[in-house]
């Protein structure tokens, strides 16, 4: 089967991570840089990776990579790509996205407007019309500019990925599914060990613990945009990924996995995702405030997402929220914590310098992951629990 390139951004600063998901399902890796990494696959892939990746955006298609200081340039170059090979004569295509960083070109609207004219002059020589009625399928375009390279990438995914399709309610803030995956899977958690979310909203953090625990993989109960591609992709291929993602599932696993807030509503909701998502028996919700943060045994993470002040008057909050997060770490001494948060004063109110810390970008919110080792549990512990 051909291969193709195919682009999978991501939240800057998880790179690492999701390359470590796309080389887990069995694809070569060809270029990692900032916010996105490229891997080889063939057409089954773009639905394998649609469905089972849990910390990427979206998947792409790379159409090409072109160089472009001009206008003239930028049409040109859009011009000279295979675009036939994509878009059929009745298919609706249009540049649905361009972002541009360092480059020449900044102006997104132009630069939509005028490769969607070369997109037209390149399919007019090759299905020999002068118009497109455009009734077809949907073929968005997304655009990258760094630096005056110019990556162009079609979208198979639609609606984004982060979108799992179980988060009907949402606390104020939330952090999205894919970042929580992601921020889950770049710590050493495992299944078998505790994990509690003290903050934990309308429960993402838990669920895609959760799911993670369960073997569930985030796009088996979604669809994908690429699946109405007839002249591309085979509808057999997600299907085959689905049947395949349904029967990895494994709900009989133990856990040990709790969110509290200290809002019933926001917990009541929390519950119903979880139930929506099918995970909910493998999650202990509870109405709780942080300053009540306790567990018996050792050798739990905590996860978590607490609030940051968004509004004016919740600032005045945050010290001694903060705080009091700060005093239920100390009596969890056993534990490593993990916290993003936007708040800059984290740490001088929790009592304690983070050992790591990095700087992530929450759509355009700089946000830093705090992160509190704690010990190692014992390795015949480990054992007994593996």
């Amino acid at each position: 089967m051909k291969m193709i390139e195919l682009v999978a951004p991501c939240h800057f600063g998880m790179e690492a991570v999701l390359k470590r998901e796309i080389l887990d399902l069995g694809y070569e890796i060809s270029q990692v840089e900032d916010g996105r990494v490229t891997f080889l696959g063939d057409l089954e892939a773009v639905a394998y990776a649609n469905v089972f990746l849990r910390t990427t955006e979206r998947i792409l298609i790379k159409v090409g990579k072109i160089h472009a200081e001009t206008f003239d340039e930028l049409f040109e170059g859009t011009k000279a790509l295979p675009w036939e090979d994509y878009i059929p004569e009745d298919g609706k295509f249009w540049v649905a996205k361009a972002n541009s960083i360092k480059s020449k070109l900044f102006s997104p609207s132009d630069i939509q407007s005028i490769m969607k004219k070369a997109m037209v002059e390149r399919l007019k020589t090759v299905y020999h019309r002068e118009r497109f009625e455009e009734t077809g399928a949907e073929y968005p375009i997304r655009v990258s500019i760094l630096k005056d390279e110019v990556l162009i990438g079609l979208d198979t995914s639609g609606v984004s990925l982060h979108k799992r399709g179980y988060r009907q309610m949402t606390a104020p803030a939330p952090i999205t599914e894919t970042l929580a995956s992601a921020l889950i899977l770049f710590t050493p958690w495992k299944k078998d060990r505790i994990l509690v979310d003290p903050f934990c909203g309308s429960g993402t953090f838990p669920i895609e613990a959760a799911m993670l625990a369960a073997n569930m993989a985030p796009g088996m109960k979604r669809h994908f945009l690429a699946e109405k591609w007839e002249n591309l992709i085979p509808i057999r291929h997600f299907e085959d990924a689905r049947e395949e993602a349904a029967d990895l599932v494994d709900l009989s696993v133990e856990t040990d996995i709790q969110g509290y807030d200290i809002d019933g509503e926001i917990i009541k909701a929390a519950r119903a995702n979880a139930r929506m998502a099918g995970v909910e028996q493998l999650i202990h919700f509870q109405q709780r405030p942080v300053s009540e943060l306790s567990h018996p045994k050792k050798y739990g993470f905590v996860i978590t997402n607490p609030p940051y002040g968004e509004r004016l008057e919740e600032k005045k909050n945050l010290p001694a929220l903060y705080k009091e997060m700060g005093d239920a770490f100390r009596r969890l001494d056993s534990w490593s914590e993990y916290v993003i948060t936007a708040y800059e004063d984290a740490e001088k109110y929790i009592g304690r310098k983070a050992d790591k810390n990095r700087k992530i970008y929450n759509g355009m919110m700089k946000t830093y992951f705090y992160q509190f080792l704690g010990p190692r549990p014992p390795k015949r512990k480990q054992e007994e629990n593996s």
